[in-house]
């Protein structure tokens, strides 16, 4: 779709269709789909016995938020009409997370129907990176720092500012947003975007969870830990 590679995994030759998450990987769209992203598919495949929907995005610098955003937003349409009344629920990790938000503000702008929920996991809000107390945050951040994570979002913007809702959709329009379940830990770059993304949801009447875990780090939700087995359980039951 798209001229993209989709991949399609279900619990058995006769599934249930009437649940389909589609998982948009992280990587800072800069990097393709790796095994930990894998993993978290073939657990929503196995143990909540939905069908997954994984499209391989292109990659910055070859592909720009101009050109991804819009198509992202065609393809959910496109996911979203096929299936009638199935639920279908967006689930994210990193810049997957900013995607599928960036793509639902989109689908919203252009009067399409809105999947029944977002799930966000560790997303980046807003590329620019320019509060003050992200600087503290960044000494102690084991994965993400500013000048990478800015060089990421720099590429991905291509010729649009990094601002853009876009590439960074904690600066879009948040209204008639699908329920969101947001998640960050108080060691990630990103968190505090992830505290305004949802408090800006709330202000615009959109449902929203936010799961904020004391020093976890980004990507949490998909770790061997217990907080991460903590954060798939909840994950597991909403998209089930």
């Amino acid at each position: 779709m798209a001229g993209w590679p989709v991949y399609h995994t279900a619990p058995s030759a006769h599934h249930d269709v009437s649940k389909i998450v589609v998982f948009l990987h992280g990587g800072g769209y800069i990097n393709e789909i790796v095994r930990a992203h894998w993993r978290i598919v073939g657990m929503l495949t196995r143990e909540a016995g939905v069908r997954c929907v994984v499209p391989i995005y292109p990659l910055a610098p070859h592909a720009t938020a101009r050109d991804v955003v819009p198509a992202m937003g065609e393809l959910l349409r496109s996911i979203v009409e096929d299936a009638g009344p199935a639920k279908i629920t967006v689930v994210g990790n990193s810049a997957g997370a900013a995607l599928g938000l960036a793509a639902t503000q989109w689908l919203r702008d252009h009067g399409y129907r809105q999947p029944d929920g977002l799930v966000l996991i560790s997303p980046g809000g807003d590329f620019s990176i320019s509060r003050p107390q992200q600087v503290a945050i960044a000494e102690r951040d084991p994965i993400n720092d500013i000048p990478g994570a800015r060089e990421a979002g720099r590429l991905y913007a291509g010729d649009l500012d990094v601002t853009h809702p876009y590439v960074s959709p904690l600066n879009g329009d948040f209204r008639r947003l699908p329920p969101m379940i947001v998640f960050s830990g108080t060691l990630d770059l990103f968190y505090p975007d992830c505290i305004d993304l949802a408090a800006k949801a709330r202000a615009a009447g959109v449902s929203v969870e936010l799961h904020l875990e004391q020093d976890q780090p980004h990507n949490y939700a998909g770790m061997p830990t217990p907080e991460g087995r903590e954060a798939r359980a909840i994950i597991l039951r909403a998209v089930a």
